[in-house]
């Protein structure tokens, strides 16, 4: 079950959902709208190999934007912490930004109970596209568990800024 805006309020008041700094201009009607922060990171290689740890460089947002480019992989961040010990976080894109062909998570869209730090947005554009830090890029959502709860402590907890992805630990 999906909680409501007004839900997602008042649990972000019990401290049952940590969403920091919280903006209760954000909520809609079952959904909270979060910004981008300052940076990207991109990959240094043409060529990804999963199985290697791979070279980011990052790239500071000047205060007039920053143009993404169709054919590459750019990772931001929510300049929100996010995270439940109680209600399992999803992240999507905003339609507004989606009907700007801005895809904002490619495939992860899920947050694991237990889960908290800053958001990885996985952005690819499908055409150049400018964009600002502080936009409001995406929306997460919360939804009620049924079943025994085991809190992630995964290879992501306490992030800060964008991720790069460590898929090749999962190979060793």
């Amino acid at each position: 079950m999906i909680l409501t805006g007004n839900e997602i309020s008042k649990q972000v008041k019990k401290d049952k959902i940590t969403i920091l700094p919280f903006d209760a201009k954000q909520i809609n009607p079952n959904s909270y709208n979060v910004e981008l922060g300052d940076y990207l990171k991109v990959y240094e290689d043409e060529v990804l190999d999963s199985r290697s740890e791979l070279k980011t460089k990052t790239i500071q947002i000047p205060d007039d934007g920053i143009v993404l480019m169709p054919n590459k992989i750019y990772l931001g961040y929510t300049k929100e912490i996010i995270g439940s010990d109680y209600f399992v976080p999803t992240i999507t894109g905003r339609s507004s930004t989606g009907r700007l062909g801005l895809f904002v998570q490619i495939t992860a869209d899920l947050v694991d109970i237990g889960f908290k730090g800053n958001l990885t947005f996985q952005l690819h554009a499908v055409q150049p596209i400018r964009i600002y830090k502080g936009m409001k890029l995406g929306q997460i959502m919360f939804w009620k568990t049924k079943g025994k709860i085991k809190l992630y402590n995964g290879k992501y907890q306490n992030s800060i800024g964008p991720q790069e992805s460590k898929v090749f630990k999962d190979f060793d």
